[in-house]
């Protein structure tokens, strides 16, 4: 049986293997091409060179100031949206009354379409700052930390669950065990339940840095970039480059082949971080 398997797998592999050079492979190689040419219409490129990446960062000041923004709101939103989500599942975790109305009620958010959340939380964001004669549009700083309390709100009880998954999985004897040691609850949480769970902070990590780093519907519904593109985040500017500056529509690809890259080493090299801490462990 298992050698029929195997030699069926690439069979059964086939439609996957189809759909992912689609839907992934094909497309990410003709723009990386794209990304060295001129076009209006990508049947009709024009070999341009390095041009591309050079107006990138010569002439059009917004992209770097969108990275590093991006960068900020993605550093803030992975540290508070983990530690949040952590401490709910621990909270969660110890026969709480009404825990599974609990969890459900955190996790909803998650279910709503970002367009819907982003315009949600600019009516609520909106009218608290009315009191102060501020709005989201008249402050990057209000833009900022309205864009990072979305993405907690949205994201926190997603990650929650992974985490609840985990700690219940940790077994009962070595819990017990440090109990009778004289553990307390300090020294539990850190020699025993986060070593346990590793491999839950390495998936939380790793989904709350790339959705960062991606962040699009949000940030459009929001703010939209506003004021003066100083909260526009990567994806927004590259879609903006791309689709509302004629003549840069090779810089907006360009943009959008170095975003993959970036985005792709970032999220290698977390998970390279956190696995070597579960091996240790």
């Amino acid at each position: 049986m298992e050698k029929t398997l195997r030699k069926y797998f690439p069979l059964f592999a086939l439609p996957a293997l189809i759909c992912f050079a689609l839907a992934f492979l094909i497309p990410f190689v003709w723009g990386f091409v794209l990304s060295f040419c001129e076009f209006q219409i990508i049947t009709e490129p024009t070999f341009v060179g390095i041009d591309n990446y050079v107006r990138a960062f010569t002439v059009d000041n917004y992209f770097t100031q969108a990275f590093w923004f991006t960068l900020g709101f993605t550093i803030v939103t992975v540290i508070s949206i983990n530690i949040l989500a952590f401490t709910l599942a621990l909270v969660l975790t110890r026969n709480v009354p009404g825990t599974n109305a609990f969890r459900t009620i955190f996790f909803m958010p998650n279910l709503i379409g970002g367009i819907v959340l982003g315009w949600i939380w600019q009516v609520v964001l909106n009218g608290v700052l009315a009191n102060f004669e501020q709005t989201l549009l008249s402050n990057s700083k209000f833009g900022f930390w309205g864009l990072v309390i979305l993405m907690n709100w949205q994201n926190v009880g997603y990650m929650m669950v992974i985490y609840i998954a985990a700690i219940q999985n940790i077994p009962t004897d070595m819990l017990e065990a440090a109990a009778i040691d004289g553990a307390n609850s300090w020294t539990t949480l850190f020699k025993i339940k986060i070593p346990a769970v590793m491999p839950s902070i390495t998936i939380c990590l790793f989904l709350t840095l790339t959705n960062g780093f991606k962040l699009y519907d949000q940030n459009l519904a929001l703010t939209n970039g506003a004021p003066n593109h100083q909260t526009e985040m990567l994806a927004l500017n590259i879609f903006n480059t791309f689709y509302s500056r004629t003549g840069f529509e090779g810089v907006g690809q360009a943009k959008a082949v170095m975003f993959t890259i970036l985005v792709a080493a970032i999220a290698l090299v977390q998970l390279a971080a956190t696995r070597s801490r579960e091996v240790e462990n």
